[in-house]
């Protein structure tokens, strides 16, 4: 798997860019320092370096100087929410692979990183999909939910759920082991998060009576299926 250096201070801009590159097949590791990027960039292998500009202390250019030291050719893409062209031109000339200003759309940087990824000739991440659930097509790439004429839209974190399920299907899964698999921890807000999209898949899956997300008290769900 692709593993990712995001070094982005906005906790909230981080943890949906974070969100949706794993969510296209990325291990990312997300800090929110200079400092703390390059501590763990020294004690970690990454393919590719995602860095903010305008970070507290050290600043995204000083922290990919850092990073040049240690590696030389590992890809390095600058966010910042500047558009000035000495910015611009300063980044490229520490060695920037690319650079994206703020706001930017989350298919953009996607899609930037795989052509900078195919470029040094790294594999972008393949994963599976597409599944036949019950009488339903589950398109986990594009959130979608079929069933003859009839389509649903899916959340990305309904949709992880769902593939988690699946592939796990007829087995009992602990509360836990979900939350750790879909949130990386367990805690009592996620895992109300968690109940509430269980009722959400259960009504989207109500239209095929082979499946269900059955409830086992005090372990966790398990989804059946005659398929």
């Amino acid at each position: 798997m692709v593993k990712i250096l995001l070094v982005e201070d906005d906790e909230s801009l981080g943890y949906v860019t974070k969100d949706n590159l794993e969510q296209a097949g990325f291990d990312v590791d997300l800090q929110v320092t200079g400092t703390l990027g390059l501590k763990a960039f020294q004690s970690n292998n990454y393919d590719i370096s995602i860095l903010d500009v305008m970070l507290p202390g050290m600043d995204g250019f000083t922290l990919s100087e850092h990073i040049r030291e240690h590696n030389a050719n590992i890809p390095l893409v600058f966010l910042t929410a500047k558009s000035l062209n000495e910015d611009r031109i300063k980044g490229l000339k520490l060695g920037a692979d690319d650079y994206i200003s703020k706001p930017f759309s989350m298919e953009e940087l996607i899609l930037r990183i795989e052509a900078i990824l195919k470029r040094v000739g790294r594999n972008t991440p393949i994963v599976n999909q597409k599944y036949k659930v019950g009488k339903f097509d589950f398109d986990a790439k594009n959130l979608k939910l079929i069933l003859g004429e009839k389509e649903q839209s899916l959340t990305h974190r309904e949709a992880d759920l769902l593939q988690f399920l699946f592939q796990n299907k007829n087995q009992t899964i602990a509360r836990d082991a979900i939350l750790i698999a879909l949130w990386g921890e367990d805690d009592y807000f996620k895992g109300r998060s968690l109940d509430v999209f269980i009722t959400r898949l259960r009504k989207c899956l109500s239209l095929d009576s082979s499946l269900k997300i059955v409830n086992v008290h005090g372990v966790g769900f398990r989804l059946e299926t005659d398929f």
